[in-house]
């Protein structure tokens, strides 16, 4: 059976749970699919016995939230606030569970043939909690409020090629680009750019947390927790929940127990390191996602020692990756090359050597760069990755073989990525999945980028990133991808032991779909409208 009619299948499967497929329709589907009739029966009998029930009040604990979060999307960083963006709050479009693209806000979107200007058509059927339906005036300011000298946004770097945005009408919006972009639908996933009501000056309303998603506020804070109700408006499917609780849960314990004691129905992040005895729980389910996310512990090449390259790369040479994998993530993640591009992107780049464990070249390096029996801060937080802290504690170990001293400083959970991420020299971040390389290239790795977390520059890199974004001919995009990943790996300032599975949980009577997204944790951060109560 070819992908695509495996895609099909999976589509035709999330119609017959929700009901919006007739058992003529999907028997003939699935038989245009390949499948004999016997095998279509048996599969629409599987398919519409998981269709999701309404009702009940979901109550989901996340693993990092900060006090000092805020409802501006240009300032989203933490899970809490990415989670709760997609929960009260929509986008122009989104990554389906199979990992396609699809629609929210826009009902479509086509391309001039050089993709240099995009055009959407907004869904007539979508309105704030407010009550004002949602206009193309509101999609425009909401993209522009991510652009120009003022913008505050850390996802300025994504639309420095947007020249123009205009509203044609009610529903249509035009977006100029300076040239061709290919992924730039897939761009208006990214979590910073969630549509907010346009004020009459057009800048955005975003401190009321007025959005046109699922769900609507009804009461909250910040770093605690947020109460929200289904939006009777809400334009797609799902919402099958009456209420959703939002509970900040930094604390890992605190976090499992509460699932493990039924006082949440799920959570965003579990411990590796219970993860097998968990399984043994017949009231929980575990998710095991592979994913583009990543760990990165990002060096700042302007400030000593990093600023010297050989001194990067001996701190990479320094790292066991596959030790780590074992004892920290559990085999829950794929080995990582110390560039951000993941398999699980498209243009992958084969056939790069992979960098292993070699303290002696390491201490070489370090010879060369006179900097031997280098000491060094790292710091971390466990609110970042289950087993953070001591995977830090295990590289600081297996660097003492190459003459390193890491000394590893835990900081406090609440204000790590205002008060260490982008401030301290070295740190270990947890990264999302982003769709392709360029949306990540460009976020935190362009020379310009407010979130080039290792202050790395590099001439090359950055012409590379930008024929890549226009490039039509796949076979030549890929060359430069690959190239791009070669600098990085060999100049750049981020170490990557890995990208992470996502791994989470629920309560075993938490209906879930047969593909669960894996751009965020919990469904692509979209638990709460697409999950529901199976009793």
């Amino acid at each position: 059976m070819s992908k695509t009619d495996k895609s099909l299948l999976n589509k035709i499967g999330q119609a017959a749970r929700t009901g919006r497929i007739s058992r003529r329709n999907f028997l003939n589907t699935a038989a245009a699919a390949g499948l004999t009739a016997t095998t279509a029966t048996g599969l629409w009998t599987t398919k519409a016995a998981a269709q999701p029930k309404s009702g009940g009040t979901f109550r989901w604990g996340l693993h990092d939230g900060n006090t000092g979060d805020t409802h501006d999307p240009g300032t989203y960083v933490t899970r809490t606030m990415i989670f709760l963006a997609h929960t009260h709050r929509s986008y122009l479009t989104m990554i389906e569970g199979d990992g396609s693209l699809g629609p929210d806000l826009a009902d479509s979107w086509t391309a001039s043939e050089d993709a240099s200007e995009w055009t959407f058509e907004i869904t007539p059927n979508a309105s704030f909690h407010s009550g004002k339906p949602v206009t193309a005036k509101d999609v425009v300011a909401s993209i522009n409020h991510h652009r120009g000298e003022a913008t505050t946004s850390a996802a300025k770097a994504l639309l420095t090629d947007v020249t123009e945005v205009t509203a044609e009408g009610e529903h249509t919006v035009k977006v100029a680009l300076t040239g061709g972009n290919a992924d730039f639908p897939w761009l208006m996933t990214d979590y910073h750019l969630a549509i907010c009501p346009a004020n009459e000056d057009g800048t955005i309303d975003w401190k009321s947390g007025d959005g046109s998603g699922p769900y609507k506020i009804d009461n909250g804070e910040f770093g605690v927790q947020f109460s929200l109700s289904r939006h009777d408006g809400w334009h797609r499917e799902g919402a099958y929940f009456d209420k959703v609780e939002l509970l900040t849960l930094n604390d890992p314990n605190a976090r499992q127990t509460a699932l493990v004691t039924g006082d949440v129905d799920a959570v965003s992040l579990i411990e590796l390191k219970t993860m097998a005895l968990m399984q043994r729980d017949p009231n929980i389910t575990i998710h095991n996602v592979p994913s583009a996310g990543a760990i990165t512990l990002p060096m700042m090449c302007d400030v000593a020692p990093f600023d010297n390259v050989d001194v990067r790369n001996a701190m990479k040479l320094a790292m066991n990756r596959d030790e780590i994998i074992e004892k920290i993530a559990f085999g829950a993640a794929t080995k990582g090359n110390d560039f951000h591009h993941s398999p699980a992107q498209p243009y992958w780049p084969e056939g790069i050597e992979q960098r292993e464990y070699d303290p002696d070249q390491a201490k070489s390096l370090l010879k060369k760069a006179g900097a031997e029996g280098v000491s060094v801060n790292l710091s971390v937080a466990d609110s970042v990755y289950a087993g953070a802290v001591d995977m830090a504690v295990l590289y600081a170990e297996q660097a003492k073989a190459a003459g390193i001293n890491i000394n590893v400083v835990r900081e406090p959970n609440d204000g790590y990525y205002s008060d260490v991420w982008l401030k301290k020299p070295w740190c270990l971040v947890s990264w999302g999945a982003r769709p392709t390389p360029d949306v990540m290239y460009t976020l935190a790795y362009k020379s310009d980028a407010a979130w080039n977390e290792s202050h790395w520059q590099n001439e090359r890199f950055n012409e590379l990133l930008l024929q890549a974004k226009s490039e039509l001919d796949q076979g030549l995009r890929a060359e430069m991808y690959r190239e791009m990943a070669i600098l990085g790996k060999d100049d750049g300032g981020t170490v990557i032991p890995f990208f992470n599975n996502f791994v989470y949980a629920n309560r075993a009577n938490v209906g879930t779909p047969e593909n669960l997204a894996a751009s965020w944790e919990c469904d692509g951060a979209r638990a709460a409208s697409r999950w529901w109560f199976n009793a």
